[in-house]
């Protein structure tokens, strides 16, 4: 709707009288131009004046000084009707009527507002947005456009209620009708008048899909006092929690104004709903970026590194991690918050990675910085590998949330390459292990191993081992060549983990085998692309 005609004079009328502010107005009369919204609040109040005080015969309007369609004007049209009058039970109630034009003008032009608690007036003024672009601009964060998101009070929705039950009851002496759904969203409504101030004051646009969002989160000192009715009506829909500081949340109160009944509603709060005693609290003022995703494969030549920090009981065991040595750099230069990392599949501390290395991703979490070229991104990887010499990385880029996926998909069809020194107790000859180079797609059973089984449940897995190749050494030593299916423990292949292995070298050459050393020839797994 895009014009106040006629029907609307008794609404602006009823709602000026019982404190209820412009914008406000121009929403439960289901007003949905934007750009009438952004006009000064003053001006709103003059053209309501204008509307309500004409006397003019015929229909007239008065103009919006807007630029832009699709709206251009409310028009104004005479009526002679008084007020009516509702009370707080749901009967009709006297709320004084217009003839003295200072007296609702001037009222509503002070008060807060008895239904936004002052969202749509002070807090679409310049000077709040200043204060919230000056907090944006001291965060240093990199954006090209932003998203806008508020966190309202709990209490709006039944003062947002209440009105409604008034103006659909007002509606109704003229025969029609008023959903919930008519009306604008003051969350709509305030992103309206907003957004608009915020694009020119950063220099940016609005952009509802971007990453970057400016959030701002409103308070208000009398939330307990409007919403302990509900409380009582209907107790089971507010239930204490420990990282709550109060009971009324806002979908909790939203959930209790779906089951109680409207004459419930009626009894106890007032309708329309009393002008509030404070305005609301911009409490917060936050800015936040999407995840940024790094990817690559790192080599590991350490045989004292973990993958990730080494920690039992509470207690440090090594200095380092793969996962440190690699984020600390990308933490530093992302300047994010925090970080996440997975990798496909992960080698033990004692195990080097080689080849062409192990597939990882780091998720970075609030990041500042996010603008980097490929040539950004090739510096930083080199700063990596010339920071420490127990790892390398290759291939660094910046990929999307869903590339990470790839990593994962399919990973236990996946197959690794591993190279493994193995000991014997019985001395051996060439012959006695030639024929493990025959031996294709060899089906294993392997209980949880006993030195994860602190970490991993009970299972019995089945495991492929596709192809071995062996190297004769001495008596006592010789290497084994293996490609696994992703997932396979090849330490327990070798020894057999007292019988939870099966079967597994000792039992193939029938004595006794240990592994010395480990290596990943190569994880297969065509992610991330090749640089």
């Amino acid at each position: 709707m895009s014009s106040l005609t006629e029907k609307d004079r008794p609404i602006v009328q009823l709602l000026l009288n019982a404190g209820t502010c412009p914008r406000c107005i121009l929403r439960f009369c289901c007003v949905g131009s934007q750009t009438l919204y952004r006009c000064p609040y003053k001006d709103l109040m003059k053209d309501f004046k204008e509307f309500l005080h004409n006397n003019q015969e015929k229909e007239d309007t008065v103009c919006f000084d807007i630029a832009d369609p699709p709206c251009k004007r409310i028009r104004l049209e005479h009526t002679e009707e008084g007020p009516d009058e509702l009370n707080h039970n749901g009967a009709l109630q006297h709320i004084p009527s217009v003839n003295n034009e200072n007296t609702a003008m001037d009222n509503s032009a002070v008060k807060v507002c008895n239904v936004c608690l002052g969202i749509l007036q002070d807090f679409c003024e310049a000077d709040f947005v200043k204060k919230v672009c000056q907090k944006v601009n001291s965060t240093d964060y990199q954006f090209t456009s932003f998203v806008f998101s508020v966190s309202l009070p709990p209490q709006l929705s039944v003062r947002e209620r209440a009105t409604w039950l008034l103006v659909k009851q007002e509606m109704g002496k003229l025969g029609l009708p008023l959903a919930k759904d008519d009306i604008v969203q003051l969350k709509e409504a305030y992103k309206w008048i907003i957004h608009p101030q915020l694009s020119e004051e950063l220099g940016v646009p609005a952009d509802g899909k971007v990453l970057f969002e400016v959030s701002v989160v409103f308070a208000h000192p009398e939330t307990e006092e409007d919403c302990r009715f509900l409380a009582t009506a209907c107790p089971e829909c507010f239930k204490p929690a420990k990282n709550k500081q109060s009971v009324f949340t806002r979908m909790a109160v939203i959930k209790a104004l779906e089951k109680i009944k409207e004459e419930d509603f009626l009894k106890h709060f007032p309708c329309p709903p009393t002008s509030p005693k404070n305005l609301c609290v911009a409490l917060e003022i936050q800015c936040n970026n999407g995840a940024v995703f790094v990817a690559g494969r790192y080599n590991k030549y350490s045989r004292n590194l973990p993958q990730t920090p080494w920690i039992i009981d509470g207690e440090r065991k090594l200095e380092s991690s793969v996962e440190e040595l690699i984020s600390e750099h990308l933490m530093a230069e992302f300047k994010a918050d925090s970080f996440n990392f997975s990798s496909s599949g992960r080698e033990d501390v004692d195990v080097r990675t080689l080849g062409n290395g192990r597939p990882f991703a780091i998720e970075l979490v609030n990041p500042r910085r996010i603008h980097f070229t490929a040539e950004d991104m090739k510096g930083l990887q080199q700063t990596i590998n010339n920071s420490s010499d127990k790892i390398q990385v290759r291939d660094l880029q910046l990929v999307t949330r869903e590339a990470i996926g790839r990593m994962k998909e399919g990973e236990e069809e996946k197959t690794k390459t591993y190279s493994a020194l193995i000991w014997t107790d019985k001395a051996i000859q060439k012959e006695d292990i030639a024929f493990l180079d025959d031996i294709k797609e060899l089906k294993l059973d392997q209980k949880t191993p006993l030195r994860v089984l602190h970490r991993r449940p009970l299972a019995v897995r089945c495991r492929i081992i596709h192809t071995m190749r062996s190297e004769y050494i001495d008596e006592h030593h010789f290497r084994l060549h293996l490609k696994t299916q992703a997932g396979t423990y090849i330490k327990e292949f070798v020894h057999g983990d007292f019988g939870r292995t099966k079967p597994n070298i000792g039992s193939l050459l029938n004595r006794t085998a240990d592994i010395l050393e480990l290596d990943v020839e190569s994880v297969d797994v065509d992610w991330p692309p090749a640089l």
